[in-house]
């Protein structure tokens, strides 16, 4: 079982808290996370790039000179390829870049992003925050206070706008509700700062499914399934 450090309101440290082993259950499966955050990028791409081939390119409608007794090569059209202001050969067309992972492989990636911070003691769990308007320089001398490396995910119970917007001006800092996270956010932080009332709604036991006669899809079974595919 992980064990994450413990920050009060005002910066101190308590003692040290486990984490919820539905969530931490110490299972890192590198496939499900490389897909979950190749996914994500590929998610982000507009696709709306365009280039005009030679059928779009206005004019050109008669051959340039003769076919023959010129001396020159052959040609069809001034906007050919090989003529400037052609069209262009194979241009870019728009498209959709999206990709879609199955339910259990983005649960897997989300769980073996936060073992993988838990495994390498980059979890911070706090008992609030205290933010009555938005401040950039209390968030910065928090986390200076707490000392965590790199870049800081803060995951907050629910949202926090003062938070927020407290956060928008520094470049290595995030804040999300808890949940609404994605395994490259979790990727992409050196450390993950969680509230703790969002770590109380992590349930130890998870529910099984009604209304249907399949058994309740487990963790270690998405493990199994993917290493034997």
């Amino acid at each position: 079982m992980y064990s994450a450090r413990y920050v009060k309101i005002d910066g101190s440290e308590g003692q040290p808290v486990p984490l919820p082993t539905t969530l931490f259950n110490g299972v890192i499966h590198e496939g499900a996370l490389y897909q979950a955050v190749t996914a994500y990028r590929a998610n982000q791409r507009q696709g709306t790039v365009q280039k005009k081939n030679r059928a779009a390119v206005a004019g050109g409608s008669r051959k340039p000179w003769r076919q023959k007794g010129t001396g020159r090569a052959r040609q069809g059209t001034i906007r050919a390829v090989q003529w400037r202001g052609g069209g262009r050969a194979f241009p870019p067309k728009p498209r959709s870049w999206r990709r879609r992972l199955p339910k259990r492989v983005r649960i897997l990636a989300r769980s073996s992003a936060f073992n993988s911070r838990a495994a390498a003691d980059r979890i911070v769990v706090i008992e609030g925050f205290d933010f009555e308007a938005p401040k950039t320089r209390k968030l910065r001398e928090l986390l200076s206070t707490i000392d965590v490396p790199g870049k800081a995910l803060i995951l907050t119970d629910g949202m926090r706008r003062e938070l927020y917007l407290s956060s928008r001006n520094l470049a290595e800092v995030r804040v999300l509700p808890f949940g609404q996270e994605s395994p490259f956010d979790l990727v992409w932080s050196g450390s993950v700062i969680i509230e703790a009332g969002a770590l109380a709604q992590v349930d130890e036991t998870p529910p099984a499914r009604t209304g249907s006669r399949r058994r309740p899809v487990s963790l270690a079974d998405s493990v199994s399934d993917m290493e034997l595919a």
